[in-house]
């Protein structure tokens, strides 16, 4: 015996072809297969499951036939809207549900949809079901990287109050900021060199937290010797203040502050993948046997445990999640030691 997976990720995979097995019309075997899915998020939620996620239409998925592609949109807004009926399974376990993904390609009923049951089930807090739908992985990493370069931005932008008339910035540190900082910043984000140099000349000054007045004996122009640190971004060691025609200049005897700003980490892009909302997922289930990912999370599933049992979607059944579970305790051991060497 061993823990119960605390999140559980699905990717439906079979449905069409159980429906050409069974020699079903086109569009059933999504039906049936949206049965097997609420029986599996039932057993979930009973052993104990926090997260459920679901791969419910890739980005890819669109590139089908028009007819089909509408016929699964139809069925989508058909159990979307399902959701919030009062016998529904999300109301009797208290499920908070997210759509997860670019939803700007949908239509806009399925859009509204899905809106209104996320905004419906907010206060849900026993359990959560992330249902991914117009997403691929590949998306979602490049707009957590554009998201994350936006803020970056917006966290540099606020210190151009400081920056001179002229628009001309002095050394710092006995070096042109120009010199070896800026290159990287200037490509991240395109902007034009004089307000680039500008604001590196002063992205340490909006957060610092005090500052002690004082005279330049030399010029006879109050300064100021700031001591303390810029938020999240480091420590300033000091900051003096020049005359350059009309205008003040600071002096900053550090470049660590503004390396660190220009720098993009792990973290602020994983706060900004549409999965930030839940812990990856401890176990993925692909039914009919097949191991690929399929553009299925992919940042959130370098150690966990992928199942493949050979059923089709429809096929599916208690006993393939229970040997799933047991399959995941036998390997326990082993993935926690693995997520520690990260």
């Amino acid at each position: 015996m061993g823990p119960i997976p605390n999140h559980f990720a699905f990717i439906m995979d079979g449905n069409r072809r159980y429906a050409k097995k069974e020699k079903l019309e086109e569009g059933a075997g999504h039906r049936a297969g949206f049965s097997v899915l609420m029986s599996m998020l039932k057993y979930c939620y009973e052993l104990g499951v926090t997260y459920v996620t679901i791969y419910a239409f890739s980005i890819e998925n669109f590139k089908r036939k028009p007819d089909e592609v509408q016929n699964l949109m139809d069925l989508i807004l058909e159990k979307i809207e399902g959701l919030l009926k009062e016998e529904s399974l999300v109301n009797k376990y208290g499920i908070r549900v997210y759509f997860i993904g670019n939803l700007k390609l949908l239509s806009k009923p399925v859009r509204v949809a899905a809106e209104k049951v996320m905004k419906a089930t907010a206060n849900n807090t026993k359990c959560a079901l992330l249902i991914c739908i117009a997403y691929t992985s590949c998306d979602e990493i490049v707009q957590a990287v554009h998201e994350s370069c936006k803020n970056k931005w917006e966290e540099i932008q606020p210190c151009n109050s400081h920056k001179s008339f002229s628009g001309r910035v002095e050394e710092v540190d006995g070096k042109s900021i120009d010199d070896g900082i800026g290159h990287s910043v200037q490509e991240l984000f395109g902007v034009q060199t004089n307000e680039l140099r500008a604001t590196r000349a002063s992205t340490f000054c909006n957060d610092v937290a005090e500052g002690v007045e004082r005279t330049d004996k030399k010029s006879g122009v109050a300064g100021h010797a700031v001591h303390g640190s810029c938020g999240k971004w480091g420590e300033v060691q000091s900051l003096e203040a020049s005359r350059t025609g009309d205008v003040v200049i600071p002096n900053v005897k550090s470049e660590k502050l503004l390396v660190d700003l220009s720098i993009l980490k792990v973290v602020d892009i994983e706060s900004h993948m549409y999965m930030s909302v839940a812990p990856n997922p401890d176990i993925v289930i692909r039914s009919s046997g097949e191991t690929r990912l399929s553009n299925f999370l992919l940042w959130q599933t370098s150690n966990c445990l992928l199942y493949s049992p050979n059923a089709l979607w429809p096929d599916m059944r208690l006993w393939h999640l229970v040997w799933a579970v047991l399959d995941f305790q036998r390997n326990h051991s082993y993935l926690e030691k693995k997520k520690k060497q990260f």
